[in-house]
């Protein structure tokens, strides 16, 4: 591989990332379009230099408010739905081979987080312990960093007690596991 083909390659994993339904009504038009250029340009390579859980948070949480701050019109400051497109983005540079080798990243699976939405909501719902108390969910749109933390610690502990990371539990609630 190339550093050519490594960009190409991802460019067409933001591309494939961010469909047309994973930001469908969020605030206004060109949402999708302004998360797939920033996720063509972001600079995976600073990625490798992570060596914890907390340093992944603080640059996710850079991240998040970055691409947030850059949605058009009445999505400028979308917190939940830059959240979720970073979360599907990296999970999909995770998930491909040539890219998480080239970037040498394969390190973060254990801190990704699960892309929220009323899917993986239902199913974090369902699989919670009785005493695990959650966030009333009202939208991608109003998600802010408190309730999201709130939900992936939850689907932290869920993840722990089924054997998997965090991150693979969209693979479980995306439509009930009906793909």
């Amino acid at each position: 591989m190339t550093k050519h083909y490594v960009d190409l390659l991802q460019a067409r994993t933001a591309q494939l990332a961010i469909g047309a339904s994973t930001l469908r009504g969020q605030g206004a038009p060109g949402v999708v379009e302004t998360a797939r250029a920033y996720m063509k340009q972001m600079q995976l390579r600073r990625l490798r230099r992570i060596r914890s859980e907390k340093g992944y948070q603080r640059i996710l949480n850079n991240h998040t408010g970055r691409l947030s701050m850059r949605f058009p019109g009445r999505a400028k400051g979308n917190w939940g739905a830059a959240r979720k497109a970073l979360n599907i983005f990296l999970r999909g540079v995770v998930y491909n081979r040539l890219l998480c080798d080239w970037y040498k990243i394969r390190h973060l699976e254990p801190w990704l987080e699960v892309p929220l939405d009323s899917y993986v909501i239902n199913g974090i719902k369902g699989d919670k312990k009785r005493d695990e108390r959650l966030p009333k969910w009202k939208s991608i749109k109003s998600l802010n960093k408190e309730d999201s933390d709130m939900f992936q610690q939850i689907a932290k502990n869920i993840a722990r007690r089924e054997g998997v990371r965090r991150i693979h539990l969209d693979l479980k609630y995306w439509r009930q596991g009906k793909l």
